[in-house]
């Protein structure tokens, strides 16, 4: 893709932002970074009007758009969802810090052989509609003290903007850090995701998260320029019911992988040991029924891993099938070209 040279400098500016912004990290106490999660999760209740407009304005765009009811809950920030994110930093702040230098082997001859752990510098990320992974890849950025270009689609926009310039600038100036280490790329064209895996020198890795051929084509075009990527193209939350899990358990494991149909953790993929399969099932498809949720049967019209969250039409559906044991059904899972699925034994 053809990058606008207004697009490139506007990435190629975050990057460069960032980068300085970052450098009072590596130095930073835990102290300090706690301080500025914990900063974060009261922010999301001090700032939360401010958030919940900005994000009615993008939910009013996706609905004049057309986007599908699952993707438009994937946009939606509810107060809910305000408070599980708040926990989520404030569990974040308490997570031990990993030593800076950490000792091996401490050898006859008098060597001390050390593992040294530095931060990257400066992470790109690259995401789709959720505002919420904003804030998780931002916290997370700040717990490893690197810096972070954020890029997300148009559709989130404003409700990310909201959560940078409400939450998480201020959170890092309370804090004494450089609220520059945190950027969000303002440009709504996707030619800023081609531009941000496109600067090897300042942003050296790139997290993509997103689904398909625009995901598999971010990552040819940043081995291109030398920039690695930690990548997420296709796939879903696969479950393994194993032939001695608890009924009521196995339940609850599927009812609360579909509260949220179009995000891509979501249960895609129920495999069934085959000698309990028969058994199981029936109440399997009770708890689905109860849920509006589809099942897909065999004998399969689809890929078996095919992901529903992408389908608008079909998204309330999960496929069914049986396996032959765990081994199986973590060959399946990896042969079916999921990235980074769970496979849950109850």
């Amino acid at each position: 893709m053809s990058v606008p040279p207004s697009v490139q400098e506007a990435v190629h500016a975050c990057a460069v932002r960032a980068t300085l912004g970052s450098t009072a990290l590596a130095r930073a106490s835990d102290a300090e970074i706690d301080t500025a999660l914990r900063a974060m999760a009261e922010r999301l209740y001090t700032a939360r009007d401010v958030l919940t407009a900005a994000n009615q304005d993008d939910l009013r765009s996706a609905v004049s758009s057309g986007m599908s009811a699952a993707l438009q809950d994937r946009l939606r920030l509810t107060g809910p969802r305000l408070e599980d994110m708040a926990a989520a930093l404030r569990t974040l702040a308490d997570v031990p810090h990993e030593p800076r230098d950490k000792v091996l082997e401490e050898r006859p001859d008098g060597l001390v052989l050390l593992e040294r752990r530095r931060p990257v510098g400066v992470i790109g990320a690259n995401f789709e509609a959720r505002p919420n992974v904003t804030l998780d890849v931002a916290s997370q950025f700040l717990k490893s003290r690197n810096g972070g270009v954020l890029r997300t689609g148009s559709a989130a926009l404003r409700s990310s903007q909201a959560l940078v310039t409400h939450v998480i600038t201020p959170a890092l100036t309370e804090a004494g850090l450089n609220p520059d280490a945190i950027q969000l790329v303002p440009s709504e064209d996707r030619a800023a995701a081609y531009a941000l895996v496109s600067l090897p020198e300042t942003v050296p890795l790139v997290i993509l998260r997103g689904s398909g051929d625009s995901t598999r084509e971010l990552g040819r075009e940043a081995a291109r320029h030398g920039v690695r990527t930690l990548a997420h193209a296709d796939g879903g939350g696969v479950l393994y019911v194993a032939r001695d899990a608890d009924e009521k358990l196995v339940h609850e494991l599927v009812t609360g992988s579909l509260d949220r149909l179009g995000v891509c953790n979501r249960l895609n993929l129920l495999l069934i040991d085959r000698a309990a399969h028969d058994a199981l099932l029936p109440g399997i498809l009770k708890t689905l029924e109860d849920l509006g949720i589809a099942a897909s049967l065999p004998p399969h019209t689809h890929a078996r891993g095919y992901e529903w969250s992408l389908d608008s039409e079909r998204a309330a559906t999960v496929t069914i099938d049986a396996a032959d044991g765990p081994v199986g059904t973590a060959r399946g899972a990896s042969d079916d070209r999921r990235c980074g699925c769970r496979v849950d034994r109850p």
